[in-house]
């Protein structure tokens, strides 16, 4: 009897002594999986924050091709588009070698980057005031051509235009109804308009668009 009450002791201390280190292994796996959750939390809520800055700065990249449209408009009467303006950020031609992206990329394999964009030299793109979330805009334009000089059908991107009006001296197989007649045509040039938007926390976005003026 004495040994039966001894082991049953035993076994009962040997139980007591196994909870702790049970009760320390579930007490470690809880805070683990707290801290794993509120890296998740943190993690979704940054991800959410720059989607947000990378709307914002595309949303404002708008207002970069319509300020080029806008000046595309206004220079075209004058004639001068067929030569460079650098200090408006208007060049004659495609610059198909030139990186937009400004990520100073090597085509030669010299170590240097001459056909990077930089956008920070106010002497080559036009610079826009700050909006009021903080996004600096800055956009360039380029005629879709081989070269500079006049515009040339052969060698540059264009679309034929034509005035519609009526002969009035026709008459149609209805009543009252007078042809059409193209009177006029003419050609008009293509032109890309690349606007860069650097916003805050490094956000930077391009948006691009064509035009024909």
């Amino acid at each position: 009897m004495k040994h039966s009450k001894r082991a049953g002791a035993v076994r009962q201390a040997w139980q007591q002594g196994v909870i702790l280190p049970i009760t320390l292994i579930v007490l470690v796996a809880m805070t683990l999986a707290g801290i794993a959750l509120l890296r998740s939390v943190d993690t979704s809520a940054v991800i959410a924050g720059n989607l947000a800055f990378k709307q914002s700065a595309t949303a404002s990249g708008d207002a970069g091709v319509e300020a080029g449209i806008a000046w595309l408009i206004q220079t075209a009467p004058s004639g001068s588009l067929d030569q460079d303006m650098p200090g408006s950020g208007y060049y004659a031609t495609r610059q198909d070698a030139l990186d937009l992206t400004g990520n100073k990329r090597d085509s030669e394999g010299a170590g240097t980057a001459d056909d990077d964009l930089n956008w920070d030299n106010a002497a080559a793109v036009v610079k826009l005031g700050a909006d009021a979330a903080g996004n600096q805009v800055a956009y360039v334009i380029h005629r879709m051509c081989d070269n500079a000089g006049p515009l040339d059908a052969r060698t540059c991107s264009t679309q034929q235009t034509f005035s519609k009006g009526y002969d009035e001296g026709a008459q149609g197989a209805m009543e009252g109804y007078r042809p059409p007649k193209f009177d006029s045509s003419a050609t008009r040039a293509f032109y890309r308009i690349t606007a860069r938007v650097s916003g805050p926390k490094n956000t930077t976005s391009y948006v691009q668009a064509v035009v024909s003026i």
